[in-house]
């Protein structure tokens, strides 16, 4: 089973690196979240996939009386997917913000290197009146 999780994580890791060269901004951002997807895999993965009982020390041992699963593997791609989450929210945000200053998310048209004049107000002019 793990060698075809390998080849599995491999190619998520090589369509990822396809998109985020790509050059169009939403494409990184879904590359972003597929490399994301493949190292948790990846981690999940080196902590061995096992079908063992739970880590539980019986009362009055120090050690469990048969082969265990490993529950930091699990612990930490918990914790990678909340962060992961966090910086794909990031991203959309950026992305967008990226867009609202330059009208493109084509990183090889001209507009993408110049923001729009200073004076421009996403908000529009009517805001500014009731304010």
């Amino acid at each position: 089973m793990e060698p075809l999780l390998a080849i599995v994580v491999g190619m998520m890791i090589a369509g990822a690196l396809y998109l985020m060269l790509s050059g169009m901004l939403v494409r990184f951002v879904f590359g972003f979240v597929l490399m994301g997807n493949a190292v948790n895999l990846l981690i999940f993965t080196a902590g061995r996939l096992s079908d063992t009982a739970p880590p539980l020390i019986q009362p009055g041992r120090t050690l469990p009386a048969e082969p265990v699963a490993n529950a930091l593997p699990q612990a930490l791609v918990l914790t990678a997917l909340v962060i992961g989450f966090a910086m794909t929210l990031f991203l959309l945000v950026l992305l967008y913000r990226t867009y609202d200053r330059t009208r493109t998310l084509d990183t090889d048209q001209a507009p993408f290197f110049c923001e729009l004049d200073p004076s421009h107000d996403p908000d529009g002019p009517e805001n500014k009146d009731s304010a």
